[in-house]
């Protein structure tokens, strides 16, 4: 007896010294797993968990396929008693007594590792059955204290996943006599508290979360890791990686984000590998086979560069007879825009069609409108929406996006300078915006993909079949407390679907509304601060950047710097902002605009602060003139202050020329607005004391010369047509 005894317990020790697995026998080969699931029908969810079972490996059995949904929604209320309904019948069969059953949630699930792992971590259990554990109980709070206690980590079981051998998944479902809405948790909690039924099933819980991650109640302790190009969800008290990553409950959004990255969909070593699965390539199709989109444009409000949206348009590389227009325009500033576009270019589009603002309908309206236009359109593919304040700068957006093959997609955009974007990567608990951990490294561009993200806004591609299939309510974008966007948005996750946003290129950006007036001729002049990138590749000169570069710059007479600043678009605006102001001076002496009153050499003008231009103009000195003087007058520093600045006009028949005269500046700049030998003849510029002439000024050149002193100069006499030049005394 002692001998025996003594020989049970080296046996007993031994045990402890090794691997768990080795005393509950050899590790279980992945050929003995089978994972469960109930999905009725394909979601986008459902695609996301298949798409990492297939990467790992896993076989899957789905079903409850073409059934209707009867388990309830039970994000808010319980139910799930039909997936309990159908496990109990797909498990009759299973002919292979020695198969391990894995039964998850799909929709909202997703791997983060193998068969291997998940099986070893299984065997380590001890348990035949292990259910995933959770921080908080439910559905039914009373029976906190019936449940057993934990050493450590999470005392409540969870229903959306669990593992276990075949006769004792079979025992665990065997009473199940329950309605399809009736709540599998409960019925599940129910056993797991039975004294007798847990041991006799043999269940244990998940504490620590090796297996399973549920996220509600748990989002503060789980992180992302990053390891040899594959991405998990680590459990910070726990300090595990879960096989299995489960967003139950109110934490789709948490899931969502978490399958950006996990398993593999976007690492640090590889980028975003998911980015060129399933495809849809439109190169070698003909045009007639390119699908169909209606491409809407929604003008809700005075916007800069209205006319630059429209070249931009017609830009867009994809064939203009397979794009249906739907225009809607609530602002009667951009009807001679939108008329002008439509008379010389609307022939070219397939259709289109016209809401103008008589019609009064507000923006939820209209969009609802959109998206039926589309929906009942049975040739309509695709649905492409884009506010008029987006800049796509790049040509190809459409294909690049109807190529992704995505529910819903957006291209990237951003406010310049800023980090405002058209997307979130987050929602506030009431639903507004928050910033993800990786918002800043997805708009600076330092993680590239295409991510699924809770918000879209300004432009984005949504397939028709969607618009057919999920998302048939017609009123997507009517709320009484969320504004168009945000209802769509809530609408769409409400319906499982996914929205995705690209920034695998580089697509535009979006235009400020927000102070834009539109009490000018062209008000697009005064955008010089508010939309800075947008107004210089509109109205700065396109070779002004390769000024110092491909020395642009000339030299007609001593100190003397002629040199491109001004578009032509620039020149023209700002001569016809004055012509349709119009209170140009009487070229008289008497001037009551300046200080003292009195012009010594007076020209017939407008002043910059009379259009209330000043301040853009001291704007377009410092940031344009301001770096070539320093450049070609070196140790001198401006900053671009000026008394004096105004647009002259010379006639014939008016005031020809100016006599000689200093400038009451430290330098001068004199800018071309029109073209000498096209516009007027004559004119120039002469130097006296140098006898130099610049006789053929450049339209959009400036000369930049010395006020005082040493350039003592002249108007050389306009002997036909109209002359402009735009004169500013810099540094009085």
């Amino acid at each position: 007896m002692r001998l025996s005894s003594l020989l049970l317990l080296a046996a007993v020790l031994a045990c402890v010294s090794l691997p768990l697995t080795s005393c509950e026998g050899k590790q279980l080969s992945k050929e003995k797993l089978l994972v469960v699931t109930v999905a009725t029908k394909e979601t986008d969810g459902f695609r996301r968990f298949l798409r990492t079972a297939k990467h790992f490996n896993y076989t899957v059995k789905v079903i409850g396929r073409g059934e209707k949904w009867k388990g309830g929604d039970y994000m808010g209320a319980p139910g799930g008693g039909q997936k309990v309904r159908l496990l109990k019948a797909a498990l009759e069969e299973v002919k292979d007594q020695d198969k391990v059953i894995l039964f998850i949630d799909s929709y909202d699930v997703v791997f983060a590792s193998g068969p291997k792992e998940l099986l070893k971590k299984f065997q380590q259990a001890r348990h035949k059955v292990v259910f995933s554990s959770e921080t908080l109980i439910w559905p039914d709070r009373h029976l906190e204290d019936k449940h057993p206690h934990v050493r450590e980590g999470n005392r409540f079981l969870g229903s959306g996943g669990f593992i276990g051998y075949l006769p004792n998944i079979k025992e665990l479902v065997a009473d199940w006599s329950g309605e399809d809405d009736d709540s599998d948790q409960l019925f599940f909690t129910k056993i797991y508290i039975d004294a007798a039924k847990r041991k006799s099933i043999n269940i244990t819980l998940d504490s620590k979360c090796r297996l399973f991650q549920n996220l509600h109640g748990s989002l503060d302790e789980v992180v992302l890791k990053f390891e040899d190009g594959r991405v998990r969800a680590r459990n910070l008290p726990s300090d595990t990686l879960p096989v299995v990553i489960h967003g139950n409950g109110p934490t789709k959004l948490q899931i969502n984000y978490l399958g950006n990255y996990i398993p593999n969909t976007w690492t640090f070593e590889s980028g975003c590998t998911a980015c060129k699965e399933q495809l849809l390539p439109l190169a070698g199709l003909k045009e007639s086979e390119h699908p169909l989109v209606v491409l809407a444009i929604f003008i809700q409000q005075p916007t800069p560069f209205v006319t630059v949206f429209f070249e931009r348009l017609l830009k867009l590389q994809y064939p203009k007879n397979r794009i249906k227009l739907f225009i809607d325009s609530r602002e009667t500033h951009h009807e001679r825009h939108v008329s002008s576009f439509l008379r010389d270019h609307g022939s070219l589009y397939h259709e289109v069609k016209f809401i103008g603002p008589e019609e009064k309908m507000d923006g939820a309206e209209s969009r609802n409108l959109g998206f039926d236009f589309c929906r009942k359109d049975a040739d309509c593919d695709y649905f492409f929406s884009m506010d008029v304040e987006v800049v796509l700068k790049n040509e190809n957006t459409l294909k690049i996006l109807i190529e992704q093959n995505l529910p819903i997609v957006a291209p990237m955009i951003t406010r310049a300078g800023r980090l405002w974007s058209n997307f979130w990567g987050g929602l506030s608990a009431d639903g507004y915006y928050a910033r993800s951990e990786d918002y800043v490294d997805i708009v600076q561009g330092r993680r590239v993909g295409v991510w699924n993200v809770p918000y879209l806004s300004s432009v984005y591609l949504v397939k028709a079949s969607v618009l057919r299939s999920e998302l048939t309510d017609f009123e997507l974008f009517t709320s009484h407390t969320l504004d168009p966007d945000m209802a769509f948005c809530h609408n769409v996750r409400a319906k499982g679907v996914f929205m995705f946003v690209s920034n695998m290129h580089t697509f535009g950006r979006i235009l400020s509304t927000e102070n834009y007036q539109t009490n000018h001729l062209h008000n697009d002049l005064w955008q010089i601060s508010e939309n800075p990138v947008d107004w210089e590749e509109r109205y700065i000169n396109e070779n002004y950047t390769r000024i110092m570069q491909d020395k642009l710059i000339e030299t007609p007479c001593p100190d003397v710097y002629w040199f491109p600043v001004f578009s032509d678009v620039a020149c023209d605006h700002l001569v016809e902002e004055m012509e349709h102001f119009g209170k140009w001076s009487g070229g008289g002496s008497k001037d009551t605009r300046i200080q003292g009153g009195y012009e010594n050499v007076p020209t017939i003008d407008i002043h910059m602060n009379q259009i209330n231009y000043e301040k853009e103009w001291q704007k377009f000195l410092l940031e344009y003139i301001a770096p070539i003087t320093e450049k070609m007058y070196p140790g001198y520093y401006t900053r671009a202050q000026f008394d004096l600045a105004f647009v002259v006009r010379y006639k014939p028949d008016e005031q020809p020329s100016l006599r000689p005269h200093h400038d009451a500046s430290t330098f001068t700049i004199n800018l071309a607005l029109n073209q000498g030998g096209q516009d007027y003849e004559g004119g120039g510029c002469r130097f006296l004391r140098y006898d130099c002439s610049v006789q053929a000024p450049r339209k959009g050149w400036a000369l930049m010369h010395p006020g005082r002193l040493t350039h003592y100069h002249e108007g050389l006499p306009t002997t036909a047509g109209v002359r402009y030049i735009a004169v500013s005394f810099v540094d009085p």
